[in-house]
């Protein structure tokens, strides 16, 4: 028994990183989902314009809501690969325990895991910069 108390422990300590890594993680989303809304105010309030507007400037009205379903498009797919990461993570933290309770190896799993979770978290970091670049780069798009 004092052997199991031993490995639970050792594997607490192990799972403490992952942990912070949630939180990292989390954090990231709640930013991302924070650009996804400021995208969806904006998208209504050119749609509000794109009713008002002479046939003239509807054309660049158009162009400004395909940019912005561009961007919000992006942010989605990022939040997805977020949120698998972050799921990823939670089957590491449960594989490391499930391996110590049952006395099983299961570290090939385990880091077949974090990988993919690290994999995932790299991609949605990177449609996020795509995001932003997609923003900053083009700002007189929003000026309507």
């Amino acid at each position: 028994m004092e052997s199991h108390l031993t490995d639970i422990g050792h594997v607490i300590q192990l799972a403490v990183a992952p942990v912070f890594l949630l939180t990292a993680i989390a954090t990231m989303i709640n930013a991302m989902n924070s650009r996804l809304g400021r995208i969806v105010d904006r998208r209504r309030v050119v749609q509000d314009r794109l009713s008002t507007r002479a046939a003239d400037e509807a054309g660049l009205t158009e162009r400004e809501m395909q940019y912005l379903a561009r961007r919000s498009r992006l942010v989605y797919h990022a939040i997805f690969c977020a949120v698998l990461s972050a799921l990823l993570v939670c089957l590491v933290v449960a594989g490391a325990f499930l391996g110590a309770l049952l006395g099983i190896d299961l570290s090939r799993a385990v880091a077949s895991s974090f990988i993919a979770a690290m994999l995932a978290m790299i991609a949605g970091l990177s449609l996020f910069l795509r995001e932003v670049y997609l923003a900053v780069s083009s700002g007189t798009h929003n000026q309507l």
